[in-house]
């Protein structure tokens, strides 16, 4: 099988998410890192090709650039990853699509909601495949749990509480990372609603398989002197009348990636926890606990379909990640993902971003969500 070609957008000197990307691309051996705009630096996006360790002349100044001399290769690019922080999410996934390359970009969609809807006019004009890398839904027990709850594991859902504490901007931020995620000129409408809160609203409609329809929100900057939020508290409606609470905070010390969801149907409930990702445990009306481990036979198909290992042997962060790039790839070669998130799910999470954003900031008690 011949390897696909990836071109990257972003992800230079100091980046975190960059180097994720390229390890989660190549770990199937499906997709290759061979070129791109490490940086707006052209400077800094050459020096980014030895850490990548790739072709230096591959390693462009200008999207332009690239897109011109990449087309004309015979093994030249066949999409783009966009690895940006978000204010240039649209503009870089808009000129590639534009360039007839397929994009996989980093969540949120974009900065803000109309830029989101600008950006699923261009997917829709393209025909091209696009998808947004909420990674724990890559988890093979996180598409356990959704497999399960559709099959009626927990009955009818009534409740669900998703949590994703974190601690490390709750001092100063300081350092690349922290910096640009309390800009609004970067980060956009939101701060830790648009960094973490949108990872545990997609989960909740992830595995529970519902909409969210409504929510009240109340959103603060706790830090003195943060212009974004970093500590968020909001209450859910679903599609099925479910009702949820999603917790999302920066400022809580001694967190570390604490991401976990449960929820209760009249039949059951579940818990899964991104930090102990390797089980996923059930509880029936009659006082049963079932533990289900990753990689057991007990797996469904999408579950056993993304598990490497046998069970014992731990699959993290990496493997989810990847999980999502063989998706991609599969629909490249023309084949079916449908657990991929797609332009829907992210213009749905920017549509939580901005409705939770501004229902706070009004204090509009619970507000309709629509995109």
């Amino acid at each position: 099988m011949t390897r696909l070609r990836m071109g990257m957008i972003g992800g230079g000197p100091g980046a975190f998410i960059g180097p994720v990307h390229r390890f989660a691309a190549e770990l199937d051996r499906e997709i290759e890192l061979v070129a791109g705009v490490f940086s707006s630096d052209p400077g800094r996006s050459k020096a980014a090709a030895g850490a990548y360790r790739i072709d230096p002349a591959r390693a462009y100044g200008s999207l332009a650039e690239m897109f011109t001399t990449e087309r004309a290769r015979a093994d030249g690019i066949d999409f783009v990853a966009v690895v940006t922080p978000n204010h240039n999410h649209l503009p870089s996934a808009r000129a590639a699509l534009q360039a007839g390359l397929p994009v996989i970009c980093d969540k949120p969609l974009t900065a803000t909601l109309d830029e989101a809807h600008a950006l699923a006019a261009v997917v829709r004009e393209s025909g091209l495949p696009f998808a947004v890398t909420h990674t724990y839904s890559g988890y093979p027990l996180v598409r356990e749990a959704r497999a399960r709850v559709a099959a009626g594991a927990v009955g009818t859902v009534r409740k669900v509480v998703v949590e994703y504490p974190q601690g490390w901007l709750a001092g100063e931020a300081s350092g690349k990372q922290a910096e640009w995620r309390v800009d609004p000129a970067r980060s956009g409408l939101g701060g830790c609603i648009g960094d973490i809160g949108v990872h545990a609203f997609q989960l909740a409609e992830f595995i529970t398989g519902l909409e969210v329809t409504e929510l009240l929100a109340d959103l603060g900057a706790v830090v003195p002197g943060r212009a974004l939020d970093d500590d968020c508290t909001v209450l859910l409606r679903f599609a099925n009348g479910a009702r949820g609470v999603l917790l999302a905070s920066q400022i809580e010390v001694g967190e570390l990636n604490g991401l976990r969801i449960r929820l209760y149907g009249d039949r059951g409930g579940l818990l899964w926890r991104q930090e102990q990702p390797n089980t996923l445990t059930l509880h029936t009306l009659d006082g049963r606990t079932e533990i289900v481990h990753a990689g057991g036979p007990q797996l469904g198909p999408d579950a056993l379909s993304r598990t490497r290992t046998p069970t014992g042997h731990p699959e993290g962060y990496l493997e989810a990640f990847a999980n999502l790039y063989r998706d991609f790839a599969a629909v490249l070669r023309g084949e079916q993902a449908p657990l991929l998130p797609g332009i829907g799910t992210g213009l749905r999470g920017m549509a939580f971003i901005a409705t939770a954003v501004e229902a706070s900031r009004a204090k509009a008690g619970w507000v309709k969500l629509s995109v």
